[in-house]
């Protein structure tokens, strides 16, 4: 089996030493070279040129960040309906090292944490030809109805309060502030106090129901959960999974108790989100989320800029990644290598 290991050496928690084991380890079982990104959008350069080369798996060392890249240069610019979105080709399977800071995508496939554990993870399961085909979501933003800058998400997405936060770890980051879940709840509940006598400016269409108005913020899910807080799932759209439509979680309210309500809802391993105030599906295939003045858009915890109309769609069965049987059951389908679109 060819392959390539991507590597970002400026993930959270990468090391020297730590990326060398893994390659080691990794190269036993498969053919392997290995690339470090060095630029914003090379993981997606290098991921295109996996996929042009007619390599069989694709390795990514890095967080959510880098293996959203890495998926938007392996599928290629989604097509405007969701029938279409994957482009016509072979695709190399997916494997995913954790090398971020919450690793949400990773950890949502079952795989393990720790970086070294992973990668015994993973070749066992390459040995064992274990993979599953999951769906992902793109975005498209949309301007004086004109559809343009098409992006895949694979976990989550939202306008409004996350994209904010999104945008003030980036700039942290770039500052050379460490990322870590702390940060993400200091810098969640300054944006949402800052933000909070702001008026509504979202108004959100889905399928088969009337447009809602009168939103604050919107999150877009692929899965469950929406993102952890150290080992604590935080689950907006608890039933959301890759193998279902997208899931929809928007406020209607930025008052304080309601919202704390809905807080403790979302932390809790038994209750679902529930709200007068709440708007809520856990699968639908389209939404569109349009805003009466430019808001952020974020995808992946990358954020993208701001938005005044952007739709988000379902993509089923768009990509074979390496993953064992997820906590729900679902099988995967075994084999190996690329696979025909």
């Amino acid at each position: 089996m060819r392959a390539i290991l991507i590597v970002n050496p400026n993930a959270t928690s990468t090391t020297p030493a730590g990326r060398d084991l893994v390659a080691h380890a990794l190269a036993s079982r498969v053919s392997l070279q290995v690339a470090q990104t060095t630029h914003r959008g090379h993981a997606t350069e290098l991921g295109r040129e996996a996929r042009r080369a007619g390599l069989d798996l694709v390795i990514v060392h890095g967080g959510d960040g880098t293996v959203n890249e890495v998926v938007n240069g392996l599928l290629g610019t989604p097509a405007p309906t969701s029938m279409q979105s994957v482009t016509v080709g072979p695709v190399p399977l997916l494997a995913v090292v954790p090398g971020g800071s919450a690793n949400v995508f990773a950890r949502s496939l079952g795989i393990e944490r720790d970086p070294v554990a992973a990668t015994n993870q993973l070749i066992d399961l390459i040995g064992a030809e274990q993979r599953r085909r999951i769906g992902l979501g793109y975005c498209v933003r949309v301007v004086d109805g004109r559809s343009d800058d098409r992006r895949w998400f694979l976990f989550n997405a939202g306008m409004g309060l996350d994209a904010d936060v999104c945008a003030a770890i980036d700039k942290g980051r770039r500052s050379g502030d460490p990322v870590s879940p702390s940060r993400y709840v200091r810098t969640a509940i300054a944006t949402f106090f800052r933000r909070k006598r702001a008026d509504p400016t979202l108004s959100v269409s889905m399928e088969d129901r009337p447009e809602e108005s009168g939103v604050h913020y919107v999150f877009v899910t692929n899965t469950d959960p929406w993102t952890y807080l150290n080992d604590r799932p935080v689950r907006t759209n608890p039933t959301t999974r890759f193998e279902t439509g997208l899931g929809v979680f928007g406020m209607r309210t930025t008052a304080v108790l309601p919202s704390l309500r809905v807080v403790a809802q979302l932390l809790s391993p038994t209750r679902e989100p529930r709200s007068s105030r709440l708007l809520r599906t856990d699968d639908t295939s389209c939404v569109v989320v349009r805003s009466s003045e430019p808001v952020g858009l974020q995808v992946d915890g990358d954020y993208l800029g701001e938005r005044t109309e952007v739709r988000f769609v379902s993509a089923p069965d768009a990509l074979d990644v390496v993953a064992p049987v997820d906590v729900d059951g679902v099988s995967n389908s075994a084999g190996t290598g690329t696979t025909a679109r």
